[in-house]
Order: C-alpha cells, then structure tokens, then sequence
C-alpha cells in the first residue's frame, strides 16, 4: 500500500471558476500537496498524504466540492469548450449552449460522455461512450455510442435536440450499465429505447475533420483579446503557481480557467490592459511557453511516470532526427484499459517467455487507417519491438504518414512528383522482417543481433542455421517472414 491517495477532482466540461479552483487548492496545500497535474478527461489529480484523508474529506465537504479516492467511477464530462473562440468560431455552437447542457447535468455520468464542436479537433471526438458531435443544424447533435471495452463506434439515425442531451445520457448510462459485464450489449435495442421527443432525421452525414493540432500554449492575441496556454513538461503545476493564477483571474475579473485534454491549462478573455500582468506572473515562476510542436502533439495516460519518460526519451530522438511530426498526434500506452487519443499508437506490454512467463517489455506501433486520431480503425506498423529500436520504427512509421501527406497534397494540387515513378504506391509498406513465431522477437537486419557478432545488415537468409532467437532460444526454421 502506497502512503498516499490518488484523489481525482472532475471539472465538468473542462471547466472550473477561479474561486472554486482556489477553494479546492488551498484544501489541498494545507494538507502537504504541493504539486497537482491534470488528465486526459480534464480532470485534477494529485497524491494526498494518506495522514490527511480524513481532514480533506471534511474541509471538501465544508466548502461543498466532490472528489474520488483511488478510483475513477465517475470518468468526467469532456468537451471541446476550450477551443470555443480560440481555436475556431462561426458555429452555431456557443459559451451559452455549451453551459446549458453541463447544468443539464445535475448527475455524475459513471459512463464517458464527449460533447464537442465538429469543427475542431483540439479535443476527441469518440473517445467516450456517448459521443455528441454538433451537426450542422442549429442546436442538434450527432450521437455516437461506444459500448464499453469495445473500439465501435455506432451513429444513431437521428439528431437530437441539446437541451435533451442530459435526460437522455442519463437513460442511457442505466441500460448500459444494466448490461455491464455481458460481452454483447444490443445497440439496436439502445437506439430504440431512445425517446427524444424532439430528435430529427439526420440528412447529412457526418464526416470528422482533418487533424490539426494548434499551438495550445504561450500568450496569443483573439480579436481584441488575449489567451494564455501553459503546458508543464512533466505534468506537474506547483500549487503556488496555480494560486496566483486564481487571484490574478479574480483581479483582472476573468470568470473561468479550463482545463485541455493535452493536460494544459488556457485562460480566456485577458484585456490587453492586464497582459503585462500575465507575462510578471510567468517570469515569477520561470514558466517556459514555447516548446517545440513535436513536444506538445502527445497524449500520455494519466498518472504514468513510465508512459512519460518514455515520451520524453522518444521526443529527444525526434529532435535528434530534426523530425517534422506536424499532423500527427502520438499516444503511449503502458497500462490495459486506459483511452488515448492518437494518431500513432505506442503501447507497452510484457512479453511472456514461453507464452505464460512475464518477461522483458516490447512495443507495438499501430496507426489509424488515414492517420486521424478520431479513426477507429486500427493497423499495425511494427508488433514487439525492443525499446532499442522503438524510435527508429516510430520514425519510419511517421515517414510513412509524411509520404502519404506529401501524394495526397500533389494530388490535390493536380502536380505529379518526379521522386514518385508513374503507379507507384505511395504508401510505404513494413519492411521485410522475420519473427519468432514463440515469442514474437523480429529479426531486423537493418539492426543484426551484436550482441551474438551479427553486425547491422547481416541479412536473415546469411545467419548460419545454428543462429537461435535471443530471448527464447528457438531455432532459426522457427522464425517467420512478416
């Protein structure tokens, strides 16, 4: 048992008031928290001392805030409100109904639940289990819904009306969890047990946009007014520097601070008066807001030190690559059941020896089918790869997105590209490799096996017949072709 609790605190939307985030901070710094990070479904989480649980229960209760102890039954509202305004605008979808749909809420949803804008793709569009995408009729929605631990995602036929997203999420959330458990949910029989009285039929269908991550930190002029973005490196916010935050937002008499599913922060609304003020209180902290793109395009599951130091170690290999990335949002997972976001895929898992021993990790690389992260569809560039060779197949993996990128956009412009010969497939297909049909273990010639004298380019057919996999021993026949 650890000595502390995980405490997870949801911001409905995305979105908390600078006098509720000071109450919820000052509870937490009186009890030894000095640092917090936020997650994926924009939330607040942080390590609070086991000694102090009681005491932070009774002050949460006092000042009226609700909080889960190393749990997460209740998974947050997400939506795109963040990107309202800042990162696009001229939808019919506003402050104001985006706000009347979360007071809808006077629930804690135990399922997902997206609510977003179709023009944007700063947040994701189906990674919870009711997805409402805005149509391109006035205040009516696409839904979307994703049966529990499935990757499908199924479209009802019909538009409903905002207003009624909260009634019937909460319909909605009984018949699935009625259901939790069984391997089959029937969601024919879901759409049918909806009854929006004011639903339409929906006469267009939906198509998501293209992926374009914006640049989500530093301070950015919008119209007449200015935003602010601040990313952390590792995750973590001081209290102190939070604090302030709060204070400033309540001198300046800014109304809310939201939370990004980049596990960022934005404030909105800052006069040009008070600008000068924003960048004082970055210099006091020593708050750097200019990172590079191929740093901020990552989607890391919460409360996973592995999972970021390995992002880290990769983004350095991007940079020694001097590696372009733009469009492509990358995910790491190291753990099973957890929901990222990406374009490209990398998760750990134990390879068992044998097939039952736990032993080393390795990494499987997969895609979307056309690189949107909001894809549902999934390849696989590279399945087990050793951690000494993780950054160079994900560099070949996003080579791979930069050629399509580059066919698709000569395509558009009606040019053809004189590096690609007349019915070529643009498309870079995995190189030949050979794998170990007990433990999957690939044989890369670009790589060899040095450590058994096999330098790099020692191809499979030259190994001598004795040559056995390094981590099983199994025999070279045993190997085959991928």
């Amino acid at each position: 048992m650890t000595d502390f609790y995980t405490v997870r605190i949801n911001f409905k939307g995305g979105v908390i008031s600078p006098a509720e985030l000071k109450n919820i901070l000052e509870t937490a710094r009186e009890c030894q928290v000095h640092k917090v990070r936020f997650g994926l479904r924009q939330q607040m989480i942080f390590n609070l001392p086991r000694n102090f649980g009681k005491t932070f229960a009774l002050k949460a209760q006092e000042l009226n805030f609700e909080f889960q102890t190393d749990t997460n039954v209740y998974p947050n509202i997400v939506s795109s409100y963040v990107a309202e305004e800042v990162f696009q605008n001229g939808n019919w979808l506003s402050e104001g109904i985006y706000k009347d749909i979360f007071d809808g809420f006077d629930y804690d949803p135990q399922i997902k639940i997206n609510i977003s804008d179709a023009q944007q793709s700063f947040s994701p569009l189906f990674s919870g289990h009711l997805n409402f995408v805005t149509s391109p009729t006035p205040n009516y929605w696409y839904l979307y819904i994703r049966v529990p631990k499935t990757n499908k995602v199924y479209l009802y036929p019909k538009l409903i009306f905002s207003t009624d997203i909260p009634v019937l999420s909460l319909k909605l959330e009984a018949k699935i969890l009625a259901h939790e458990g069984q391997s089959i949910i029937n969601v024919t029989t879901l759409f049918t047990s909806i009854d929006a009285k004011r639903s339409i039929v929906a006469e267009t269908p939906f198509e998501p946009p293209a992926f374009s991550l914006p640049y989500y930190e530093g301070l950015n002029r919008y119209g007449n007014k200015t935003w602010l973005g601040i990313y952390r490196r590792n995750e973590l916010f001081s209290v102190d520097f939070l604090l302030d935050i709060c204070a400033l937002c309540q001198q300046t008499k800014i109304g809310e601070i939201c939370v990004t599913p980049w596990k960022s922060i934005i404030i909105k609304g800052i006069e040009e008066e008070s600008r000068e003020l924003w960048s004082n209180l970055l210099f006091k902290y020593s708050i750097n807001v200019r990172h590079a793109a191929n740093e901020l395009n990552w989607q890391v599951e919460d409360d996973s030190e592995a999972a970021l130091a390995l992002k880290l170690s990769l983004v350095k290999s991007f940079d020694e690559y001097d590696l372009r990335t733009f469009g492509i949002c990358f995910g790491i997972k190291t753990r099973p059941k957890t929901e990222v976001y990406a374009s490209i895929m990398v998760r750990r898992r134990r390879f068992k020896l044998l097939g039952f021993i736990p032993f080393n990790f390795v990494y499987d690389i997969s895609y979307t089918e056309d690189f949107n992260p909001n894809g549902r569809t999934k390849k696989y560039f590279y399945v087990g790869a050793s951690r000494l060779i993780l950054a160079e197949q994900l560099r070949r993996c996003v080579l791979q997105y930069n050629k399509l990128k580059a066919a698709n956009l000569i395509e558009a412009a009606g040019m053809k590209d004189d590096h690609i010969e007349e019915g070529e497939d643009v498309v870079l297909s995995p190189k030949e490799t050979y794998q170990c049909s007990h433990c999957l273990t690939v044989y890369d010639a670009d790589f060899g096996d040095p450590a058994r004298g096999f330098a790099a380019g020692t191809s499979f057919d030259d190994l001598p017949d004795t040559y056995t996999c390094p981590t099983c021993d199994a025999p070279k026949k045993d190997f085959v072709r991928v």
